[in-house]
């Protein structure tokens, strides 16, 4: 029987930038821990490994001290490697049987997040494969991925009928995320309006506030 994950999956949802430096980018995730972050997706998409691994261990260790999981973004064997919470898998990832061999390697113990970008069919193979959430965007322009594709918020409403909690990913602010919180989504997916913040716990304080 897979374990109930619905207290880490509402609300911010933290996702880390690109930072080469480990005892930078542990304290930003430590920032917005304080501002009470219960769910951290550690995404580097441009470090060697070693240095990824490190960072992503390093990053789980803060978030079991301050009570929240970690996971990891399209490494699944890293996850598996380091102990993360678990593994959010994007494009390159979405096959059935890939899907599948995921949510066998992780276990009922370990969440699985996929990528839906702006397409219901992948939400229904996740949701086939048992993932635990499923994603989609880019909402709105997002400075992370200039050229994502655009996700209507209306898409929100429609893949509630999956019965899996949803993450909405792209753009979102603190100004603009009670849009896709009131369009479907359990949780919003923030990079640059959280990390690029003066005060981090606080901005994520404000995400908690829009939420309640």
């Amino acid at each position: 029987m897979a374990s109930d994950f619905s207290p880490y999956l509402r609300g911010l949802y933290a996702v880390t930038p690109d930072d080469p430096i480990l005892p930078r980018l542990s304290a930003l995730v430590a920032a917005a821990l304080a501002g009470g972050v219960r769910l951290v997706q550690y995404r580097n998409k441009t470090a060697p490994q070693p240095l990824r691994r490190a960072q992503a261990a390093e990053l789980l260790r803060i978030c079991h001290a301050a009570g929240a999981k970690l996971i990891v973004n399209d490494d699944l064997a890293m996850a598996l490697e380091i102990g993360a919470d678990g593994a959010h898998l994007g494009r390159d990832d979405c096959a059935p049987d890939a899907l599948a061999a995921a949510r066998a390697a992780l276990g009922p113990q370990r969440i699985l997040g996929v990528s839906c970008y702006n397409e219901l069919q992948r939400a229904e193979l996740g949701a086939a494969a048992g993932a635990d959430y499923l994603a989609f965007g880019s909402m709105f322009p997002s400075p992370t991925k200039p050229a994502a594709l655009k996700a209507p918020l209306s898409l929100l409403g429609e893949a509630r009928r999956f019965g899996l909690p949803l993450a909405a990913i792209g753009g979102i602010t603190a100004d603009n995320a009670a849009q896709v919180i009131a369009a479907g989504a359990d949780m919003v997916a923030v990079i640059s309006d959280l990390f690029d913040a003066m005060d981090i716990a606080g901005r994520a304080a404000a995400y908690a506030d829009v939420f309640r």
